[in-house]
């Protein structure tokens, strides 16, 4: 199990409550989880990210600027293209997660409930051994 996937630890006094905050408010923005969104497979170009989430190239600069200040994305110059990818799995994490709870508000039965459901049918195995 990776370590990051345990149980958060930290009590209500963690010096990390107020930035936590901070990266939730980076993220209350629709294109910047559109664009954590389409980084999920490796790197993109401004300009292939512009086209993916249906903004101008300029416009997702400025989001990747504020993703980047945030450490949620690195960048990588190749002559005069940057691409961008995720620094790391938690924001990833974090966006699939929030999409996953807002699946909860729309729909009876989220996908990715109906995925797991799929799952427990389809292993008879896994089936008897909770008998």
């Amino acid at each position: 199990m990776s370590e990051d996937m345990k149980t958060c630890t930290f009590g209500v006094d963690s010096d990390y409550v107020d930035i936590a905050t901070e990266v939730f408010a980076l993220l209350a923005d629709p294109t910047r989880i559109r664009i954590i969104l389409s980084l999920r497979d490796g790197e993109m170009s401004v300009k292939d990210l512009a086209d993916v989430v249906g903004k101008r190239p300029t416009a997702v600069s400025q989001h990747l600027a504020k993703l980047r200040m945030g450490r949620m994305v690195s960048a990588r110059r190749d002559g005069t293209t940057m691409y961008y990818s995720l620094t790391d799995e938690h924001a990833r994490n974090l966006v699939s997660q929030a999409v996953f709870q807002a699946e909860h508000e729309v729909d009876v039965i989220p996908s990715h409930h109906m995925v797991e459901m799929t799952r427990a049918r389809s292993c008879p195995a896994r089936q008897s051994s909770k008998a």
